[in-house]
């Protein structure tokens, strides 16, 4: 199937590369019934469904295919294309052309692509959940940096008051104190008790009247300043700036909320949560990417490479080079750092071994993708024979060892 936005490509090949059958179907639910009653006329069966060859792994088309119980294989377009010069030199192309050349890769190379797993309906809501919070706070950082970069033009004051603030310009106390005095003008206007009663309203409890006798003086200290107009116009726009962050941080909140609740409730949850430095929330990110069908991956050498842990080998000649791997999934990566550098200071074993590589030569990057490589193994052992994870197991004739109150 070569697919579109309002209409879909349909090319049906038997075994011998004939082309039996060959339409064009609507992107809705008469084009979706249309293709079933297409592959049936052509043998489609519960008991053998006709394999699909299609250019995405997304959408609707794709869930109701999945749904028929049949074998979806998504094919990246490039391999398309490289597939399309085997069938013609003239460089013809369309999309009923490449319907047919989607349905001759399966004919022809079946074996070298892998179908789509068949993950459970809980799996599949956790991974929209995650990738959307994931992408919420990609978002959050986006707007933070934003608005500081702002700030910076014309109100060092409110980046001097909270520079030490663990949750920089997203913490409630900085978004809520700025949403009243967009200005540095106006921040200089504020009476103590005006910060105690903003500080209370942001959610603070302790250390309120110090915390504001701070800020006042911050606030109240020599900078320099645009001209008014100017100013007011830089605070309208740094108020247009925190809406934004203010709803990515919104988003973010409550999709996390939303996904750690999914993720809870799945079975493979304490298997996940049983290893070092995983949470809920990022254990749901591992569960997204990797889904719960346990024939996804053949070997663990095939879940590490897919995460880009494993590295990668080139060698020609008297040449070889190993390097790490730039095709992966990039959400996993992006987890199985934070994952690799939290075990430090809760395994003595995955700090032993993060030491190990550091004194062999490896970079932080290096030894950090080390680990998150190793624990990838260890999470597909865990998966395939529904055990939690044992440190004794995972690091065995380690030395004992004091796991420091911060990881270096």
């Amino acid at each position: 199937m070569d697919w579109a936005e309002d209409h879909h490509d349909v090319a049906i090949v038997d075994a011998g590369g004939k082309q039996l059958a060959k339409a064009r179907i609507s992107d809705d639910a008469a084009g979706f019934t249309q293709l079933i009653t297409l592959l049936a006329e052509h043998g489609d069966h519960e008991d053998q469904r006709i394999p699909v060859a299609i250019e995405t792994s997304r959408g609707l088309l794709v869930a109701q295919l999945q749904a028929t119980g049949r074998p979806v294989y998504a094919i990246n377009p490039l391999a398309v294309a490289r597939y399309r010069d085997r069938h013609t030199v003239a460089r013809r192309k369309s999309d009923a052309v490449d319907a047919a050349v989607l349905a001759n890769i399966l004919r022809v190379d079946r074996d070298a692509h892998r179908p789509l797993p068949a993950d459970s309906e809980l799996a599949q809501a956790i991974a929209v959940l995650a990738r959307a919070q994931q992408d919420a706070v990609w978002d959050k950082g986006q707007a933070q940096n934003k608005l500081r970069s702002q700030l910076r033009e014309f109100y060092p004051a409110i980046l001097a008051a909270f520079a030490e603030h663990r949750f920089g310009l997203c913490a409630m106390e900085v978004r809520t104190i700025l949403a009243a005095a967009p200005t540095p003008t106006k921040a200089a206007q504020l009476t103590r008790r005006q910060l105690q009663s903003l500080l209370k309203r942001a959610g603070r409890v302790r250390g309120i009247e110090a915390e504001a006798d701070r800020l006042h003086e911050i606030f109240h200290r020599d900078y320099m300043h645009h001209l008014p107009q100017v100013e007011a116009a830089f605070g309208r726009q740094a108020l247009a700036l925190l809406r934004q962050l203010d709803a990515a941080c919104t988003n973010a909140d409550e999709l996390e909320a939303a996904c750690t609740e999914a993720f809870d409730t799945h079975p493979d949850a304490p298997i996940y949560t049983s290893f070092p430095g995983l949470g809920s929330l990022s254990g749901a990110r591992i569960l997204a990417e990797i889904g719960d069908d346990r024939t996804r991956f053949a070997s663990a050498g095939s879940l590490k490479a897919y995460a880009g842990s494993a590295p990668v080998t080139r060698a020609s000649g008297k040449s070889r080079v190993v390097l790490s791997r730039k095709v992966k999934n990039q959400r996993l990566a992006a987890v199985g750092y934070v994952w690799a550098f939290s075990s430090l200071t809760k395994s003595p074993g995955a700090r032993a071994h993060y030491d190990r590589r550091r004194k062999a030569g490896d970079r932080h990057i290096a030894a950090q993708r080390n680990l998150f490589n190793r624990f990838m193994g260890m999470l597909y052992f865990c998966l395939q024979h529904h055990q939690p994870y044992d440190e004794a197991k995972a690091f065995p004739n380690q030395p004992p060892a004091e796991v420091p109150a911060q990881a270096a």
